[in-house]
C-alpha cells in the first residue's frame, strides 16, 4: 500500500521528535555518571561500599510509582532503571578497584600461584597493597616471606588447609591477621585459632576466579578472633562491591552442604546420564522450552570447569558424604512410585512439597520467569 505524502512528512515529523528525545535522554544519562562520578570520590574517600540495597530498592518502589502514575507499565520501569543502576555499580566497582582502606600495607598469599589466590593477588595489588606469594616450592624460605606481614591469605586446596595453617603459623608476626578463603570454615577457622594467636577470620567467596567484578558478590565472613583488627579487610571486601554477610562456621558449613554440595552432585548425577544414554543435545535444544535451556546451561556449566575443584568441595568432609549418601537413598525410594506407575503417590508428595516449599514457591516462580524472558530475548 502506497504511503501518502502527508502521512510520510507527519511519520518524519514524529522520528525526528522521537530522536531529539532520544539525544536528551542520553544527554540526561551523560549528567547521571557525572553524579555517580561524584559519589564514587565520596566513597574512595571513606571506605564505604559501592552496593547499598535498601536505598537501591527504596529507589526501584519510587521508579515504579512514578512510572505507573506517568501511564507506564512498572515492570518496564523497573527494567530499565536496573539496567542504569547496574551500570551505575560496574562503573563504581571499577574506580573503587584501585581503593585500598590500608593501601600500602603488607599482603601475603599462601596459595597464590592458584586461580583463586592470582584473583585476589590481582585485587589486593591494584588497590596499592605489596603483595608477595608464598607457592608450594617456597617453604625453604617462608620466615622470611612471612616476615612484617599485615594480612596472610590462605588459598590452598580443602584437604590440605589445615596442615599449612599449621606450619605456617609459628613464622606469623603475633598481631598479623590470618585469614583463609576456603569453602568450608569451622575446621580451617579452629586450625587458625589453635595455632596463631592474633586476628583470625575465616573467609568464604561465593564466586569463581573468573569474576570480573565484585558488584554483589557474596563473601561469607565467619568470626575468629579480635573483630576489630579484623574489620578492615571486611572493609576491604566492601569497598570493592562485595556484599559481605556475617556467620557463624557450623552454620555457614551446614547451609553450604546443601547450596554447594549436593546441588553440584545432582548437576553431576544429571549430565553424567545425559552422557551414558548418549542424548544429542544439540538435537535437544531445538525442542526444549527456555527453562530446559536454561537448566542444561547450569548442567554445562558445570563440566566447563576444573573437575578437581569440584571433587574437593563435594567430597570435603565425612558430614557431605553422609548427605550424599541420603540423597541418593531417597532417589531409591521413589522407584516403587515408578514401577507402580503411582501417579496419586506423585500427586500427593509434589503436594507436600509445595506446600513445604509455601510463598517462596511463587517467589521463584516471578525470579525464573524474568530469566526465562531474558533467556527468549538473547535466543
Amino acid at each position: 500500500m502506497e504511503k501518502k505524502p502527508e502521512v510520510e512528512k507527519e511519520l518524519e515529523r514524529l522520528r525526528q521528535k522521537i530522536d531529539a528525545i532520544d539525544r536528551e535522554m542520553v544527554a540526561q544519562l551523560a549528567d547521571r555518571q557525572a553524579v555517580v562520578e561524584d559519589i564514587v570520590a565520596l566513597k574512595k574517600r571513606h571506605n564505604m561500599p559501592v552496593y547499598h540495597p535498601a536505598r537501591e530498592e527504596n529507589l526501584i518502589s519510587d521508579r515504579r510509582t512514578r512510572g505507573q502514575a506517568a501511564g507506564l507499565d512498572p515492570e518496564y520501569v523497573e527494567e530499565l532503571f536496573r539496567c542504569i543502576m547496574r551500570q551505575s555499580r560496574k562503573e563504581q566497582g571499577v574506580r573503587m578497584a584501585d581503593t585500598g582502606v590500608r593501601s600500602g600495607s603488607s599482603v601475603l598469599i599462601v596459595g597464590g600461584e592458584g586461580e583463586m589466590g592470582a584473583y585476589f593477588h590481582h585485587w589486593f595489588e591494584r588497590a596499592g597493597y605489596r603483595v608477595d606469594v608464598l607457592g608450594k616450592d617456597d617453604w625453604d624460605r617462608v620466615a622470611a616471606l612471612c616476615e612484617n606481614r599485615e594480612l596472610v591469605l590462605v588459598s590452598v586446596p580443602i584437604d590440605v588447609t589445615c596442615r599449612v595453617i599449621a606450619e605456617l603459623a609459628p613464622h606469623l608476626p603475633s598481631d598479623c591477621l590470618l585469614a583463609d578463603i576456603t569453602s568450608v570454615k569451622a575446621e580451617p577457622l579452629a586450625a587458625m585459632l589453635r595455632h596463631h594467636d592474633g586476628p583470625v577470620v575465616g573467609l568464604h567467596p561465593l564466586f569463581g576466579p573468573t569474576t570480573s567484578t565484585l558488584d554483589k558478590q557474596i563473601v561469607v565472613a565467619t568470626h575468629g578472633r579480635d573483630a576489630d583488627r579484623c574489620r578492615w579487610l571486611l572493609d576491604q571486601m566492601a569497598a570493592w562491591g562485595a556484599i559481605v554477610v556475617p556467620a557463624d562456621a557450623e552454620e555457614h558449613d551446614q547451609i553450604m552442604d546443601i547450596v554447594q554440595t549436593l546441588r553440584h552432585f545432582a548437576t553431576f548425577c544429571f549430565g553424567q546420564f545425559l552422557m551414558h544414554s548418549r542424548i544429542d543435545l544439540h538435537r535437544t535444544l531445538d525442542f526444549s522450552s527456555p527453562i530446559y535451556r536454561l537448566e542444561l546451561g547450569m548442567v554445562g556449566r558445570l563440566f566447563a570447569q576444573d573437575p578437581g575443584l569440584y571433587a574437593e568441595i563435594i567430597f570435603a568432609t565425612p558430614k557431605r558424604r553422609q548427605l550424599l549418601r541420603d540423597y541418593l537413598a531417597s532417589l531409591n525410594r521413589n522407584l516403587d512410585m515408578v514401577e507402580n506407575n503411582a501417579k496419586e503417590v506423585f500427586t500427593e508428595e509434589f503436594r507436600k512439597v509445595a506446600e513445604w516449599f509455601g510463598p517462596f514457591g511463587d517467589q521463584a516462580l516471578r525470579e525464573s520467569s524474568f530469566l526465562i524472558d531474558k533467556l527468549i530475548e538473547r535466543f
